[in-house]
């Protein structure tokens, strides 16, 4: 009877050792081994980039500091508009600045383009979401491969640059 009892704790012994091993050839070398628990829930995916592609405006996205606000270029053959956005480039935040700068290259040369405050419908009084420039040069050059545009803008006493990417999204000029 001690030897069927002593057999029996042992087999007990196993299984429960061997249900709590991790299967380390299925766990890549350079990542941590946690003990599995059925009290710890899995961690939560982050999507760090869970804006849209676009604003609201179906314009191209440009990203002010650590995405802390973004920036919306919608622009045609004629003028170039820019819309100041939220951290989730979903609405738009309307700020005190009365124009911001596009700087770019045409022909090697560095150009400096301002864009003027025109208020968008519900910005209130003394701010604006929404900067205008009725320049053709601008509109005709800022999506030239080699223009590298950037723009720059103070937002609450802080400056900013975000690089404007060529992108064929958000203005309706043909190639």
């Amino acid at each position: 009877m001690n030897k069927q009892l002593l057999r029996l704790t042992f087999l007990g012994v196993v299984a429960l050792v061997g249900c709590n091993r991790v299967d380390t050839a299925a766990t890549p070398s350079m990542a941590p081994t946690v003990p599995l628990s059925m009290d710890v829930p899995p961690p939560a995916t982050v999507d760090i980039h869970s804006h849209p592609s676009e604003g609201p405006h179906h314009g191209t996205l440009i990203e002010l500091g650590k995405e802390e606000f973004h920036a919306e270029l919608v622009h045609d053959d004629k003028s170039v508009s820019i819309y100041i956005l939220d951290d989730a480039a979903k609405t738009a935040v309307p700020i005190e600045a009365n124009e911001l700068v596009i700087n770019l290259l045409h022909d090697g040369k560095p150009e400096q383009f301002k864009l003027i405050a025109k208020p968008d419908t519900g910005d209130p009084p003394g701010r604006s979401s929404r900067f205008v420039s009725e320049d053709p040069e601008l509109a005709g050059h800022i999506n030239d491969e080699s223009s590298k545009p950037k723009l720059n803008i103070s937002i609450n006493g802080k400056s900013y640059r975000g690089i404007i990417e060529h992108d064929h999204t958000g203005h309706d000029h043909k190639h």
